[in-house]
């Protein structure tokens, strides 16, 4: 075992004898996601660097430590990506603070392609983890073809630091698209969604859209020849590069004005199916995702029971909704069923027997 992994494995068997709680953080850039933040901090930033790196290949290994930024770059002289686009969130943290590879796959968040190439943990391949008896695990491997039985990498992704410590990951990344360009059309919501179903079941190479007040917008990425007849195809206002980027680049890192909080607002983030009809809550919503994520700002002017019945709703097509960011007397996640639950339960108690590992972030 490294002296680095075998300094936190230390401190994680002091912990657990001490029932001392402890939570894993590298920039920061998520800690207002979730519920309580409960432990003495640990910092993963040491974890950094890029242990191997296979462009022809489509796999690269990283320390958990590492900024996202800094293998965003890496990836970037290859002509490569990661085509979930993670989002930093680096303006909701502090100045000096970046995203890390860690957190990246502990939140498990995904910007606005997600709909369309997969979420974060479709790019776990393998991980290494240390669990809450110091025990240096890992799990997977760098190719696709490595799984049998459970796949207890993947479902890493997510857990918010509550099954153990990941200290490195390997991930699949793709080539940056040929292609692109951005379409603009003017359409309320419920035609929107219509319009986008629609599209989905049509060869069209569609990767991101934004519906709001009254003006969707769709992004479209693959071969030049496919992005040319979609745009022919489909009609729309073809949006200058800059605008559509700057447009893009602010969904994912909640920049647009529509994700501003002041006081004692909240912003919900509603999943559904994407064929669920627009729930008619009077408030204003971004939809993204071809549907499936929805956008809910509420404000002290709304009513104080808005949030409930808009997690009512959800939960009636199927779907869910998260006080993503700001203040609300429910909890931030919708809670989970007694089965659900009890398998969480029981997986935590595998990985952490001590419960040390801030569980308080997924549980009221």
């Amino acid at each position: 075992m490294p002296s680095q992994i075998k300094d936190y494995a230390d401190r994680i068997l002091a912990a657990a004898a001490d029932k001392t709680p402890l939570r894993w953080r590298g920039g920061g850039t998520k800690d207002f996601y979730g519920q309580a933040l409960v432990g003495d901090i640990v910092d993963t930033r040491p974890l950094a660097g890029i242990r191997a790196y296979e462009p022809s290949e489509l796999v690269v290994t990283v320390g958990a430590g590492t900024p996202l930024a800094e293998l965003e770059a890496v990836l970037a002289e290859q002509g490569q990506c990661l085509p979930f686009e993670p989002p930093h969130f680096a303006h909701l943290a502090h100045p000096s603070s970046g995203a890390t590879v860690g957190g990246m796959v502990a939140a498990g968040l995904a910007g606005p392609s997600r709909a369309a190439v997969g979420s974060v943990r479709d790019f776990v391949l393998g991980l290494e983890l240390l669990n809450g008896r110091g025990e240096h695990l890992v799990f997977g491997g760098q190719v696709m073809k490595n799984v049998a039985g459970y796949d207890v990498s993947r479902m890493l992704a997510g857990s918010m630091g509550t099954l153990g410590l990941i200290t490195s990951v390997s991930l699949k990344v793709l080539p940056v698209a040929p292609a692109q360009a951005s379409l603009r059309f003017e359409l309320d919501s419920a035609t929107a969604l219509q319009r986008l179903n629609a599209w989905a079941g049509q060869p069209l190479p569609l990767n991101a859209s934004c519906c709001l007040d009254g003006v969707l917008t769709v992004r479209l990425r693959g071969a030049k020849a496919a992005v040319q007849a979609a745009i022919d195809r489909m009609g729309g206002e073809l949006l200058p590069e800059v605008e559509a980027n700057a447009l893009w680049g602010a969904l994912r890192e909640q920049t647009h004005p529509f994700f501003a909080l002041t006081g004692e607002d909240s912003l919900w983030r509603v999943c559904v199916p994407d064929t669920t009809p627009p729930l008619g809550t009077g408030q204003r919503c971004l939809i993204e995702w071809g549907g499936a994520q929805r956008w809910y700002k509420l404000t002290p002017q709304d009513a104080p029971d808005t949030a409930a019945p808009l997690r009512e709703r959800a939960q009636q097509w199927g779907g869910h909704a998260t006080r993503f960011r700001g203040h609300s007397a429910l909890p931030v996640f919708t809670p989970a069923s007694e089965v659900l639950l009890r398998i969480q339960r029981d997986l935590q108690k595998q990985f952490d027997p001590a419960g040390i590992f801030c569980r308080q972030r997924l549980e009221a």
